[in-house]
Formats: C-alpha cells, structure tokens, sequence
C-alpha cells in the first residue's frame, strides 16, 4: 500500500474508532445487556454489536467490493483471504470492559490476497492508537515508534494466557519461568501494545483470526515475530495459540517445545 492511499485510510478509521470510543464510554454510566458465547467468562454486550454494525456500515460505504470478517458475526461469511478482507474487534477484552472500564481495545486491519496492509488497534482508556501499514511504520497517535529491543526472554516480562499457564499447554510454566514474571491482561489488543512498546518480550493465547490480525500486522512491521508456538507462520483465518515475540524470545520459546 502507497503512503497517499494509507493516509486516506488512516484518515477515515480515525473517525470510525473515535465514534466507537465515544459509544464505549457512553455506556459507562448506562447499564449494559451482557449475554455469554461460549461461557461465563465469554460475554458480548450490546456496545461490542454497535460498535461492529457501525464498522460494518462505514466499510460498505467506503469500501464496497471488499468482505468484512468480525468477531461479533456481522459482516460476511468468510472462508478465503483472496482480494480485500477487513479484519475487526469491535471491542476486544469484554469483561475487562464490563467488570473494570479499562483494559480493552479497538482493533481493525485491511488484508489484501491474505497479506496485511494496513492496521488501527485503540488503547481506549489509555487514549493510545497504534497505526501503520506494511513498509510504513507504526505510530502512536501523532509520534513514530521506534522498534523495541531485542531482547531475550530471560531479560524480560512474559505475557501469557492464565488457562494456559494453569494447564501447562505447550510448556507454558517453564516460558513463565524462563521470564522475569509473567503478566496476564485479558485482552490481546492491550496485550499486543506491551510488546510493541518493549515492555514485554512476548505475548502468547489462544487467539483468534480477529485477535491477532491487527497486532501481527504492526508488529511484524517493528522486526517482531508472529508465529505459532512452534514457529510457524499462522493463517490469516486460524485459530490456535500464537505468540508476538522478540527475535530472540520467540527461539527461546520455539526451543522449549521440544522439552
């Protein structure tokens, strides 16, 4: 993607999310319909549906011919990544959202024939939003960021999933203990932002096309790498635990699924 299209890009999803920014803190002081997914601790609000039916409206508007893939289910039923695909969260970390008002994020991305372009993630309460494009950067609002410190994984804070941490999945306990200590955050966007700004080496869930999308796409744009847990390139469209590492984070943790 040329800088002159991104900017026209960057330009109309800044609008979008800080519509959805204002509906999410709308609610704050409204009461929410909370309903579960898969279980109790999977919920979706009716502010996760708003925000995705508005981005759903304004990509049919702005981009037409393209598909949308949203973790709330209404945009298109999506099965390949050929031509324009966008990518959205309307509102990732959803319990954080309900029982804190703080720790959740806005994420959306634009692929094109399966390679990501362009990427917006908003730290909503941090009043923070990630953005750039394959070959373009990443800023942080109005500043550049530059790319974090390569730094190995017994020099830094693990992020990881706490399920995954408990039931020891692919060595998981010993990655917490090869860190400094680990951090759990309940929300992938929150979770992607601590290892692009340095202040983690790594971060590693069972995510979902939605919640890794965004976050791959600047982060591999800062020298970060974005892998299954045993180092593969993941599918725009898998599920399955993936990890946003360091170069040297991430050998060390491909290294220990061989244990």
């Amino acid at each position: 993607m040329e800088q002159v299209e991104f900017d026209h890009w960057d330009a109309l999803v800044s609008q979008w999310i800080d519509e959805a920014k204002t509906n999410i803190c709308r609610h704050f002081h409204e009461p929410l319909e909370v309903e579960q997914k898969s279980g109790r601790r999977d919920l979706v609000t009716q502010v996760d549906k708003q925000n995705e039916q508005r981005f759903v409206a304004h990509i049919r508007e702005a981009d037409p011919t393209a598909r949308i893939l949203g973790e709330e289910g209404l945009g298109d039923d999506v099965h390949d990544t050929d031509g324009r695909l966008w990518i959205i969260d309307p509102l990732d970390g959803t319990m954080n959202f309900v029982k804190q008002h703080a720790d959740f994020a806005i994420m959306l991305s634009l692929y094109i024939d399966g390679v990501g372009e362009a990427a917006w993630l908003c730290d909503v309460i941090g009043n923070k939003l990630f953005h750039g494009g394959r070959t373009l950067g990443v800023k942080i609002n109005d500043q550049p960021l530059q790319a974090p410190a390569d730094l190995p994984l017994e020099d830094g804070l693990a992020g990881l999933s706490g399920p995954l941490v408990s039931h020891d999945v692919d060595h998981m306990q010993a990655i917490a203990q090869a860190s400094l200590g680990m951090r759990v955050l309940g929300s992938a966007g929150i979770a992607f932002t601590k290892v692009l700004l340095g202040q983690q080496v790594c971060y590693i869930s069972y995510l979902r096309p939605w919640d890794f999308a965004t976050g791959r796409v600047l982060a591999e744009e800062l020298g970060l790498v974005v892998s299954t847990i045993d180092g593969k390139a993941p599918a725009v469209l898998s599920y399955g635990v993936v990890s946003v590492a360091t170069k040297q984070a991430q050998q060390a943790i491909v290294a220990m699924q061989t244990m």
